[in-house]
C-alpha cells in the first residue's frame, strides 16, 4: 500500500507530466460538457421530466440560496454562474474517490524515487494543486465583481487608504486576508479529501468490502458539505466584494 501526498504522472505529452488527478478532472469537464449539450439537444420542456427536472431543482435551490445571501436578483444572476460551477466541480471531485478501485487499480513503477503502485485515477480534490488552482480562480472572481460593481477605485481603497493610520493599518490586513483566503480555501478542501481518500484505502487494506461500507457514507457526506462550504464561502466573499463598506 502506498500513500502519497502529491499526485502521480501517469505520461507526458509535449514534456509536460499528466498525472491521474488531472486526468480526472478532465474527464469531470468533459462529461459536464456532454451531459450540457445533450440536455440542450433535448430542448427545454414547458414540464421538465427526467435530467431536465433533475437540474432545474438544483437551479431553483441555488437561485434560492443565493438570493438570500445577495439580496438582489441582478446580483444574484451574476453570482449563479461562478458559485454553481464551483459547486458542482467540487462536489463531483469529491464523490469520485467512492468509485470502487479508484486509487487502488494501477501499476508498478518510480514514483519519488521507489517502487509504489500508481494508480489510474485518483481524486482530483486530493491534490493541492487542484484545490489552490479552485481557490485562486474564486477569489480572482470576487476581484472582478469589485471591481465591475463598485468601480475600481472603490474596490482597492478597501485594501488601500490614507484617510487616517487605523483605516491604513485594517486595509493592509484585509489584503493579507485575501491571500489567507486562498491558503484556507485550499488546505481545508484538500485535508479533508486526502484524509478521506487515505482512511477508505487503509480500511480497504485491512477489511475488505464489509468494513469499508460506512465510511463510504461518511466519505459521502464529507464530499457533499465540503462542496456546499467551498461554495457557500465563496458566495459570502462575492457579496461582500460587490458593496462599499
Amino acid at each position: 500500500m502506498n500513500i502519497s501526498l502529491a499526485p502521480e504522472v501517469l505520461f507526458h505529452i509535449a514534456g509536460i507530466g499528466i498525472t491521474n488527478t488531472y486526468l480526472i478532472a478532465v474527464v469531470i469537464v468533459l462529461l459536464a460538457l456532454v451531459f450540457g449539450l445533450v440536455l440542450k439537444a433535448r430542448g427545454i420542456q414547458a414540464v421538465p421530466t427526467g435530467m431536465q427536472n433533475v437540474t432545474e431543482s438544483v437551479f431553483d435551490v441555488w437561485l434560492t440560496t443565493i438570493d438570500s445571501v445577495s439580496g438582489d436578483r441582478k446580483l444574484t444572476l451574476k453570482f449563479f454562474p461562478i458559485v454553481v460551477t464551483v459547486f458542482l466541480f467540487v462536489l463531483f471531485s469529491n464523490l469520485v474517490e467512492l468509485i470502487p478501485g479508484l486509487g487502488t487499480i494501477g501499476v508498478y513503477g518510480m514514483h519519488n524515487g521507489h517502487v509504489a503502485l500508481i494508480p489510474f485515477l485518483r481524486s482530483a480534490s486530493a491534490d493541492l494543486n487542484f484545490t489552490l488552482a479552485v481557490a485562486i480562480i474564486v477569489m480572482t472572481s470576487t476581484w472582478i465583481v469589485g471591481i465591475r460593481e463598485i468601480g475600481f477605485k472603490h474596490h482597492i481603497s478597501k485594501f488601500f487608504t490614507l484617510k487616517n493610520p487605523i483605516a491604513a493599518f485594517v486595509g493592509i490586513l484585509e489584503f493579507i486576508g485575501e491571500f489567507a483566503k486562498i491558503v484556507s480555501f485550499s488546505f481545508r478542501l484538500f485535508g479533508n479529501i486526502f484524509a478521506g481518500e487515505v482512511l477508505l484505502l487503509v480500511i480497504a487494506f485491512l477489511v475488505p468490502v464489509i468494513a469499508g461500507i460506512p465510511f463510504l457514507f461518511l466519505e459521502l457526506f464529507v464530499g457533499l458539505v465540503q462542496a456546499v462550504v467551498f461554495s457557500m464561502l465563496a458566495l459570502v466573499f462575492l457579496k461582500m466584494a460587490a458593496v462599499h463598506h
